[in-house]
């Protein structure tokens, strides 16, 4: 008897606990926080800025302790290092945006390419940043697809470096697309001589997008549908951060009960559709709740029986119907998953191959 009631007070005591974790999770001063900020940029009630976007999701994931200072001091040094390029050197550009064009040069210099700095009487050789081949999607360690951490150690991946850029970009004036791959975020411009362009940080060259195609990954309709390789738009590139929020909130709060997510990937989804990875992560959410639903009935998720079985109970069936329409849309769209390793080799090959597949005749506009 003392045992069953000793088992008793440890499961309400367990109980609680879960429940203060969850309410924990679920009124996250720093999270609910950082909605609130990309939330007013959306509705205008906030004045827009791509870096407090990038940096609230990085506050909320460090919950609060962001070294704001060191990375505000290290913008301010980038900023002013691409203004002195943009004065000391000539383009072998003509177009009447020379003055923007400038600047994109200036920025795609100090993240790809190796500069003499005069410091003094001495010149010095500026490092660029570099792709981190480790943990490439933060699946071991989330902040490797920071922009902090990018700052902190000058490297980064396709996530932090576009990221940085687009940031940077604003900070001089002048506007940056980000665009979407499988697995991939990159630059689009758009310049008078030669209309839109892709400027690929990862490797520091400009690929046609005939490299793009030649993952084999990316449909037609992906690009009808504006699924890849589009030129978003500020806001969409705010829906862009809610995403990383719902991703970083599931990192802090792996048990939470996914409220706070779907508010924010709705809420990507309100601005950007069509955007791939909200779609995919709102449906990966009703999966998990699907299989819960078949644990607790003691039913392997492997075997098609069980999963008609479990269809018995309404809200598995609820489930089940709702998780299988969001994936069949999701391929409608034209998405296609490319493997992680392929990804790998795909992003080597532009730069073993950037002969075939480089801009020339931007190449010849930035020298």
């Amino acid at each position: 008897m003392k045992e069953i009631l000793q088992k008793k007070i440890y499961q309400i005591l367990l109980f609680l606990l879960l429940g203060t974790v969850s309410a924990k999770a679920q009124n996250n001063q720093f999270y609910n926080e950082a909605y609130k900020t990309i939330d007013n940029m959306l509705e205008d009630r906030q004045k827009y800025s791509f870096k407090d976007a990038v940096f609230s999701v990085e506050e909320a994931y460090y919950q609060g302790k962001l070294d704001t200072i060191r990375i505000n001091k290290e913008l301010r040094f980038l900023k002013s290092f691409a203004e002195s390029i943009v004065k000391s050197r000539e383009l072998n550009y003509k177009g009447s945006d020379k003055e923007k064009v400038n600047k994109y040069a200036a920025l795609y210099s100090i993240i790809c390419q190796s500069l003499p700095v005069a410091v003094r009487d001495t010149v010095i050789q500026y490092k660029p940043f570099s792709y981190d081949f480790a943990d490439v999607f933060g699946h071991s360690d989330l902040p490797n697809l920071f922009v902090s951490k990018l700052l902190a150690t000058k490297k980064g991946n396709c996530n932090s470096m576009p990221y940085l850029y687009k940031i940077l970009a604003e900070e001089l004036g002048v506007e940056a697309n980000l665009a979407l791959a499988p697995n991939h975020v990159y630059i689009k411009h758009n310049i008078k001589s030669i209309g839109w362009f892709n400027t690929e940080l990862t490797s520091g060259i400009f690929p046609e997008d005939g490299w793009l195609m030649a993952s084999g990954y990316i449909h037609l309709d992906a690009i009808r549908n504006g699924v890849f390789m589009k030129a978003l738009d500020n806001k969409e590139s705010l829906a862009l951060c809610l995403f990383d929020l719902a991703q970083a909130y599931n990192r802090s709060f792996p048990n939470n009960d996914g409220e706070f997510v779907l508010k924010a990937l709705n809420r990507a989804l309100e601005i950007y559709p069509n955007f791939a990875k909200a779609l995919i992560l709102k449906a990966e959410f009703h999966k998990i709740q699907f299989e819960k639903l078949m644990e607790r009935e003691n039913l392997k998720t492997d075997k098609a029986e069980n999963i008609k079985l479990v269809q018995q109970n309404p809200k598995a069936k609820e489930l089940y119907e709702l998780m299988q329409k969001e994936y069949g849309h999701i391929y409608d769209l034209g998405y296609r998953q490319m493997p992680e390793g392929m990804y790998l080799d795909w992003l080597v090959s532009l730069k073993m191959e950037r002969n075939k597949y480089e801009n020339k005749k931007l190449m010849n506009n930035f020298k």
